[in-house]
Formats: structure tokens, C-alpha cells, sequence
């Protein structure tokens, strides 16, 4: 993240505490400051393969269809939106997050 925008989330985070900005906006803001990572191909399998689940598994933990984790796997086609957000949510807490 850039200097300014650490500021700006620890300023915002600085407001909720004193009941200036509620958590749901800090939330908000949050998500829209905080960056996504891209996923290669690469990433993206040795991700699954340090969880130890298949393809399939992973799929299903992704709400996504096992040809898509394909595509993914293979550099076909790139994860985005929703789908990349969970991947790195998976990639920093790991798939019990989402159990």
C-alpha cells in the first residue's frame, strides 16, 4: 500500500474509534483501500497444492466450477471480482475461513 493510503485507513480507523465514521463504513473503506494481489497460474496451483485439496475441493470452497480452477491453473483464463478477493483471503487465513 502507498503512504497515503496507510494514512487515510489509519486515519478512518482513528474516526471509528471516537464513533465519528461507524464500522460498517470503515469496512467499506477498507475494502476499497486495501489492494488485490495478482495470481498467476503458478500461484494459483502451488496455493491449492499447499492446501492439499484437489481441484474439485478447491472449487467447491470458491463457489467456482472445477473447469475454471482449470483455466486458471493452466494461465487460460485469470481470476476476478469475488473470485480473487476469496483467493486471497484463502491464501492469508487458509480455507477454515470460509467454513
Amino acid at each position: 500500500m502507498s503512504r497515503m493510503t496507510d494514512e487515510a485507513l489509519e486515519t478512518m480507523r482513528d474516526l471509528e474509534q471516537i464513533g465519528v465514521v461507524s464500522k460498517q463504513t470503515l469496512r467499506d473503506f477498507e475494502a476499497q483501500a486495501l489492494p488485490l494481489p495478482t495470481y498467476t497460474a503458478e500461484t494459483i496451483r502451488g496455493l491449492r497444492e499447499q492446501l492439499h485439496v484437489s481441484q474439485a475441493v478447491f472449487a467447491a470452497y470458491l463457489n467456482a466450477s472445477v473447469s475454471t480452477v482449470q483455466k486458471w491453473e493452466n494461465g487460460d483464463k485469470k481470476p476476478s471480482g469475488v473470485a480473487l478477493r476469496l483467493l486471497s483471503v484463502i491464501e492469508r487465513k487458509g480455507l477454515d475461513v470460509l467454513v
